[in-house]
């Protein structure tokens, strides 16, 4: 059964027991009316008992509307089950004509398999014959191929036995030659022996007359063969000492020679990886330009601007990545202030040409002897020298655009002859001479990228040249201790040089130089036994030291002072002097109650 025939059965069920029910109850209703009949006429009036009655006929009468009700919905339900019924037939009829028709699908596709089977069958036996009729003609093939490598084999065969037959000929041959070389062998053998046997006679003859040689010889030489054996080895021992102390010198001499030339190296590279950045700070000028398209008409086409400014100026260019601005390089200051002002004039006009380099450079280079001869000037006035060479004075214009350490040299010797003068003047000594010393003591330096040397002993010839009182030309030479000094002109040039550039503020040094300077003092000081704490003060010109006083001693004192003064000077360079100060200090300590 379905689901809809189910749900339609249990409804008639259902309505089944609903008229039932109502049914029993209607009986019930009617038994109860015909009991209380006869006593109807006596209680006809009775209000209640009218009320009662009207009450029972209209319970009577929804039971029948009720049952009525319950009629009709049996009635729907059966024709729904009629229905139901019918749509059932329909499908049981649908059903039997799908399994037909499965049925008939069934048998066609039986009978179609059967003819595929049929068809396969027959394709397989033709596909079999041809099967048979392709390997009877492979079969036929090989047969034919395996015959015609069965003929060749066999030929192959005959030519390898005449080939075997002709070396058996051969080798018979062969065999007949090396029995008569044993034979020509066998003879050469007698007469080896024979020839041998007369070697060994004249060989014990030849050992004999030796013997008899040496003999000989020990008598005339009044020598054994052991000893002359031990004098020719003692004089080759000898030779070959001497040999031998001669190439060891060689040796040494190339060492030292090498050594020398090695360590030279090595002192330049380090200086020149150590000096960086200085280099950097002296040689390099900084132009900076208004925009970076500028970059490219300084460059020119195909770099002829850049060549033309360099082969002029003699200043390297250097153009990088860095925005709107470019670099000029140069040892020589004055040669690298005239290039940047050559550039800078050609930038503001604006016209990069080789002709107008040229031309702006001349311009820049008189512009900066001006420059060099008013600083000149001003200085000289400054320091109250009037009577100067006019070279000298040249010279030290150029001063103007040198430093050291940061610091500008021209300023310098206004500074140094001013210290020199005080000096002077303290000492009760003439402050004109001394000034003057002081004053010209770095003009060397004008002309170190020009000549080589050290500035002193340049700028003491140049001061001589142009007739400089010698005392002068002393104290120039002498103010950095290349020639003693021995006049007190040289020993207040040099007092006041030191005030001048190691005084607070003067020079300058890299940061990192100078940090590391600061631990290195500190550190060696630490080092020694019995200090507690060490403080480096006045950027690294004061040294304080705090020693344990259980530990050492007021003479221990004075002697770590020395010590730790004594070994700064020897590891470290710096401008000035450094003071070292040790602490030793006692505490006690009491409490009043």
């Amino acid at each position: 059964m379905t689901g809809v025939e189910v749900a339609l059965t249990l409804a008639m069920i259902l309505l089944v027991v609903v008229v039932a029910v109502v049914l029993v109850v209607a009986m019930k209703v009617v038994k109860r009316l015909g009991s209380a009949g006869p006593g109807a006429a006596a209680v006809g009036d009775d209000p209640a008992f009218l009320a009662e009655k009207d009450r029972q006929e209209h319970s009577l009468a929804s039971l029948r509307t009720a049952a009525e009700d319950a009629t009709a919905a049996v009635d729907e339900a059966r024709a729904a089950a009629a229905a139901a019924r019918t749509e059932a037939a329909a499908a049981k009829a649908e059903a039997s004509a799908a399994r037909s028709e499965a049925r008939r699908i069934l048998d066609a596709a039986r009978a179609e398999a059967d003819s595929l089977l049929e068809r396969a069958h027959r394709q397989a036996e033709t596909d079999a014959e041809q099967a048979r009729a392709a390997a009877r003609r492979a079969g036929e093939r090989e047969v034919s191929q395996l015959t015609t490598v069965a003929k060749e084999q066999s030929q192959d065969a005959e030519r390898r036995q005449r080939r075997l037959d002709e070396r058996e000929r051969l080798l018979a041959e062969e065999a007949e030659r090396l029995a008569e070389r044993d034979r020509r062998i066998t003879s050469t053998e007698a007469e080896f022996l024979e020839r041998e046997a007369s070697f060994v006679r004249r060989e014990s003859a030849l050992a004999e007359g030796e013997e008899r040689h040496r003999a000989e010889l020990e008598r005339i030489a009044g020598l054994t063969a052991d000893a002359a054996r031990i004098e020719v080895v003692e004089t080759i021992e000898a030779q070959a000492k001497r040999e031998a102390a001669l190439l060891v010198r060689d040796i040494e001499h190339d060492a030292r020679s090498t050594a020398e030339q090695r360590a030279r190296h090595i002192v330049v590279d380090a200086i020149q990886r150590v000096a960086s950045e200085q280099t950097a700070e002296s040689v390099v000028s900084v132009l900076h330009l208004p925009s970076d398209e500028m970059k490219g008409r300084i460059i020119g086409r195909e770099g002829r601007n850049i060549r033309a400014f360099e082969s002029t100026t003699g200043v390297n260019l250097i153009i990088d990545d860095t925005p709107e601005a470019v670099l000029l390089s140069c040892f020589d200051p004055v040669r690298r202030e005239i290039g940047r002002l050559t550039l800078e004039k050609l930038v503001l006009d604006g016209r990069i040409h080789p002709h107008r380099i040229e031309e702006v450079f001349e311009q820049a280079k008189h512009e900066v002897e001006r420059l060099c001869h008013r600083a000149a000037e001003d200085a000289l006035v400054e320091v109250g020298i009037t009577d100067l060479h006019p070279e000298l004075m040249t010279l030290l214009g150029r001063l103007r655009y040198r430093t050291s350490y940061g610091q500008n040299v021209l300023k310098h010797l206004v500074e140094t002859a001013h210290i020199a003068g005080i000096m002077a003047s303290e000492l009760h000594l003439d402050p004109v001479l001394i000034k003057r010393s002081a004053f010209l003591h770095d003009i060397g330096k004008a002309l170190t990228h020009e000549v080589e040397g050290s500035h002193a002993l340049i700028g003491a010839d140049v001061a001589r040249k142009y007739g400089e009182h010698e005392d002068v030309v002393h104290a120039i030479e002498a103010h950095h201790n290349e020639v003693l000094p021995q006049t007190i002109e040289a020993v207040l040039t040099q007092a006041s040089d030191a005030c001048s550039g190691g005084r607070p503020g003067a020079r300058r040094e890299s940061l990192e130089a100078y940090v590391k300077r600061l631990e290195r003092i500190e550190e060696i000081a630490g080092g020694k036994s019995g200090v507690e704490k060490v403080f480096a003060m006045q950027a690294g010109r004061e040294i304080r030291v705090m020693v344990r006083p259980d530990d050492v001693d007021d003479i221990g004192a004075a002697v770590l002072a020395r010590d730790v003064a004594k070994q700064i000077e020897e590891e470290l360079t710096y401008p000035g002097q450094i003071r070292v100060t040790v602490v030793r200090e006692s505490r006690v300590t009491e409490i009043a109650r």
